[in-house]
């Protein structure tokens, strides 16, 4: 548990100062302890012989002077140690996951990198202080006792000593059940906060269904699922639990049966007796606490592996020589296939396209024919399984991350905001830009309108995930930034769908202003006659492979799967909603 831990934290100074501190306080108790015998034979004779107590007096008052001071050392370092311990797990994870392939981040990964960054770190830290600490004393006391009982009589010595294996075999037991225990807890409370953010997100269709106060059947078999799970734990650490005490007590029971043996066989005095007595309650005290530290160590050691788990994720891998400047803008799929990790069937099959420098490609299909898995292949959030991606002749794998991530911008399906003022928003493609720039970005994806309404304008603050604007607000933000961005590749997920016709006319004419720049090679994913006609070619994919490829002239009259979506959009767009008396 701690090799694992120090592997985890790379620079575990304080954490190891705080352990040394620890293990002398433990030694150093059992030592004091030590005194007790010859004080206690020295003043309980018939006549006290003070000088003889003298030393061991001394010797006793100056240890607890020096287990106080190392008291007021170790205290100030413990809360900096669990705190130091926090700070580089979550650097250590942020900087891992920044390496990760985009894909990796699905919801349930998400959630897991929150849970580690949010709870894991923090309880490793404080728990690494308060119990390793004490655990640590629990073990080292009672060891220091018995080389200090060795001193005073060998026989209650090594009684001692032939408990702490078999209470430390039992506790073995116990510390499995309750890590697995520990496990399911967590699992079920990861659960239950999942089926929690769902009922507050889906508020107005639960009180539109009268389901605002009594939450989802989900939430509740999740909240009774908690329930079984904490009583089934219980049941299960019973039995444990009770075998560790019943050996510690054994323990304790059989030792005073010896020391009293002893004191009435003559073996040894009175003084001896008492410090026996005393010795074994000390010996005994610390290691009973264990089985209540128990818990709280396997659960260290769980957030442990949770973090662990994170950091064994694979990043892309990096090429040798990364390419970095790069002038050509032309993508070319070639032979491409590629399935999702876990998933049996491809999400694209043997694709081969080319996309010149400077044109516009839509792409079309109907649901999950691999439109989407095109567009991320091309950003690297995956590696393709077979075939190659290249960006002006050059493999997207052997691109410098960073420059490739400079050369496209991603104007996503869903977008997300995050709370901060407009502006701000806008600032993360490019935090240099000029107030200018700015207003420029703004103008061409026509979100200067949008500003203007606004109170605060560019400090209007736009809530979690843009909640304050409506989603074709949020669009015109996200086409800003690719502006904004001035990457010559832009690649758009669906930009004007389900948008009401204002800002479907908005965004739309945003789109076009980005496809007429002659330096951008746009990519889009769209639907719309209008998006499609100004398309300089169009990618028709079905079930993951290329059926059509060509410009939308041609393909409008060949009865394919482009003239059949152009003929039901033009046929939807003559659509009226009539009144009750007209057919």
């Amino acid at each position: 548990m701690i090799r694992h831990l120090h592997a985890l934290v790379p620079h575990p100074r304080l954490t190891l100062r705080l352990g040394a501190l620890t293990a002398v306080q433990a030694i150093l108790q059992g030592l004091l302890l030590g005194t007790l015998a010859p004080i206690l034979t020295a003043l309980m004779r018939p006549e006290p012989d003070f000088d003889s107590a003298l030393p061991w007096l001394l010797a006793a008052g100056l240890g607890t002077v020096a287990y106080g001071v190392l008291t007021v050392i170790a205290t100030p370092i413990g809360f900096t140690a669990a705190s130091e311990v926090a700070g580089q797990l979550r650097n250590r994870v942020m900087q891992h996951a920044i390496a990760l392939p985009s894909g990796w981040f699905t919801p349930e990964n998400k959630a897991r990198l929150a849970r580690t960054l949010t709870a894991d770190a923090g309880n490793i830290g404080q728990l690494a202080v308060s119990t390793g600490g004490p655990a640590l004393t629990a073990v080292l006391t009672p060891a220091t006792i018995v080389l200090v009982t060795a001193t005073v009589d060998w026989r209650v010595a090594l009684l001692l000593a032939a408990t702490m294996p078999v209470a430390f075999l039992a506790l073995r037991r116990a510390g499995r059940v309750s890590s697995d225990v520990e496990r399911e807890l967590e699992n079920a409370a990861m659960h239950i906060a999942g089926r929690a953010i769902e009922v507050g997100q889906a508020q107005p269709v639960l009180r539109a269904a009268g389901l605002g106060r009594s939450g989802t059947p989900s939430l509740r078999a999740a909240l009774a699922g908690h329930r079984d799970v904490y009583e089934r734990g219980l049941r299960r650490a019973m039995v444990p639990d009770l075998t560790y005490t019943a050996v510690v007590l054994a323990g304790f029971v059989a030792t005073v049966v010896l020391c009293v043996w002893l004191f009435v066989t003559g073996r040894v005095g009175a003084p001896e007796t008492i410090a026996l007595l005393i010795l074994t309650v000390r010996f005994l005290e610390p290691l009973s606490s264990l089985i209540e530290l128990i818990g709280a160590l396997h659960a260290m050691d769980n957030a442990v592996t949770r973090v662990q788990e994170i950091l064994s994720a694979k990043p892309l891998p990096s090429p040798a020589h990364p390419v970095g400047d790069h002038t050509a803008d032309d993508v070319t799929f070639t032979g491409v296939s590629f399935a999702y990790p876990g998933s049996r069937s491809r999400a694209i099959t043997e694709a081969s396209f080319s996309c010149p420098a400077g044109s516009t490609t839509a792409l079309i299909g109907p649901s999950g024919s691999g439109k989407t898995t095109v567009t991320r292949l091309l950003a690297r959030f995956f590696d393709v399984d077979e075939g190659s991606i290249t960006i002006g002749g050059v493999d997207v794998r052997e691109f410098d991350p960073g420059c490739l991530r400079e050369r496209i911008a991603l104007v996503f399906q869903d977008v997300y905001l995050f709370d901060d003022t407009i502006e701000a928003n806008l600032r993360l493609a490019r935090p240099d830009a000029t107030a200018r720039e700015l207003a420029d970005a703004a103008a061409a994806a026509r979100l200067d309108e949008v500003i203007e309404r606004l109170p605060a304008g560019w400090h209007t603050r736009v809530g979690e995930g843009g909640s304050k604007l409506s989603g074709g607000e949020r669009q015109r933000v996200s086409i800003a930034r690719a502006f904004l961005k001035g990457s010559p590749i832009v690649v758009i997920d669906e930009a004007a769908s389900a948008l009401d016709p204002e800002n479907e006319r908005a965004v739309g004419d945003a789109i076009r202003r980005i496809a007429e720049d002659p330096a951008r090679t746009v990519i889009v994913i769209a639907h719309r006659p209008a998006t499609l006609e100004s398309a300089d070619q169009v990618i028709a994919l079905d079930q993951g492979r290329v059926v059509e490829d060509d410009s939308p002239e041609r393909l409008r009259d060949t009865g394919g799967l482009y003239s059949r979506l152009h003929d039901q959009y033009t046929a939807a767009s003559s659509w009226r909603i009539a009144g009750a008396g007209r057919r």
